[in-house]
């Protein structure tokens, strides 16, 4: 094994250790307010705590080192923002602009990836962090919008034969 790859599994194995460290220090968290409880909440601030050391490797200087902080302080300040909130419109609406951002961060994570300053297993955990959050934000605004029409999964057929 050579040096670079030491270097790369240890890099890691040490953002496994502190992902870990970091959902156990937020599931320890008192709860104050509803939105504490929210699944999405706890994930979003887990990415949060998640990107701060590659924040702190990125030159402050790169665009996309001011995108990807503003996206995930968006993410976490917008589900508490929707929760809070006494209609399901406007529910829908700060929980929307939460998946938004969490879209942004993934499209950050790639460009990060792209320039060869994140590793591919990298890129697949903070990848993996958003896919929940947004998969659970997706299920707070259908939760919060019955009256909305949604795409249901349906069989297509050309011709008479079923097509997967």
């Amino acid at each position: 094994m050579g040096l670079g790859s030491e270097i790369f599994a240890l890099n890691f194995l040490h953002l496994n250790h502190n992902l870990t460290r970091n959902l156990n220090h937020i599931q320890s968290m008192r709860i104050y307010f509803d939105h504490e409880k929210l699944e999405a909440y706890k994930k979003a601030l887990a990415f949060a705590q998640w990107v701060e050391p590659l924040l702190e490797r990125l030159p402050k200087s790169a665009a996309v080192h001011n995108q990807l902080d503003r996206a995930r302080t968006s993410i976490v300040l917008n589900i508490p923002e929707g929760n809070g909130r006494f209609t399901s419109a406007d529910r829908c609406k700060f929980f929307d602009i939460a998946r938004g951002s969490g879209l942004e961060c993934a499209g950050c994570l790639d460009l990060i990836f792209v320039k060869k300053l994140l590793s591919e297993v990298d890129l697949d955990e903070g990848k993996t962090l958003l896919k929940d959050i947004i998969s659970l934000l997706v299920g707070l605004i259908r939760s919060n919008s019955p009256d909305r029409l949604h795409e249901e999964a349906v069989e297509y057929r050309v011709g008479g034969e079923r097509q997967d």
